[in-house]
């Protein structure tokens, strides 16, 4: 019984032990100040962030006035978005963030594409976040918007959809995600 007990205590200390390591803890909503761009959101944010000022005086008016193609929005809902990943990059004192940002949202809603496949990370003008995500993503420009399937990256927006529209990109990178699936099928 001793050695049965000693032995669940080592495996407790061992379990708990390897959850501290694993669990990286990701602050969220956080905002700063500066002398030149005023307040600043950076790193992690929920969407709900953009809802309150000074965000929402660009956020909302871009959001609401968008008229999105939905031509698009159909074809991203039979290629099924949702079951991919977005990482978006952007910043709250960037012009073009300011138009696609809201734009993205505004799809996004209309896919009822689910906040947890949702990463959004503000960074500062030096394309910089808390966490070093721009690293490891390689952001230059903003907004990115990365597009995932299994933590792989498929294909992303930078700075301007290449159509003018961001959900007919978004069409476009799923498009060619089927395609190379295809061509993998062929391939064995």
């Amino acid at each position: 019984m001793k050695k049965f007990i000693t032995n669940i205590v080592a495996v407790s200390t061992l379990v708990l032990a390897s959850q501290q390591f694993s669990a990286q803890k990701v602050v969220m909503n956080r905002e700063v100040e500066s002398k030149n761009d005023g307040k600043m959101l950076l790193g992690n944010q929920f969407k709900e962030q953009f809802l309150k000022a000074p965000y929402a005086d660009w956020y909302v008016k871009e959001h609401d006035e968008y008229a999105i193609d939905q031509k698009a929005i159909g074809e991203l809902r039979k290629a099924k978005l949702t079951s991919y990943s977005l990482v978006v990059f952007m910043g709250t004192w960037c012009e073009d963030s300011h138009r696609d940002f809201p734009r993205l949202m505004k799809i996004l809603e209309e896919l009822k594409y689910p906040d947890n496949k949702l990463t959004i990370i503000a960074v500062n003008r030096k394309k910089e976040s808390p966490t070093g995500d721009e690293v490891r993503y390689n952001i230059q420009k903003v907004p990115t918007i990365i597009v995932e399937k299994y933590g792989k990256e498929i294909g992303r927006i930078i700075e301007m959809p290449t159509s003018g529209y961001i959900e007919r990109d978004l069409v476009n990178i799923l498009k060619k995600d089927d395609s190379s699936v295809i061509k993998e099928i062929f391939n064995k």
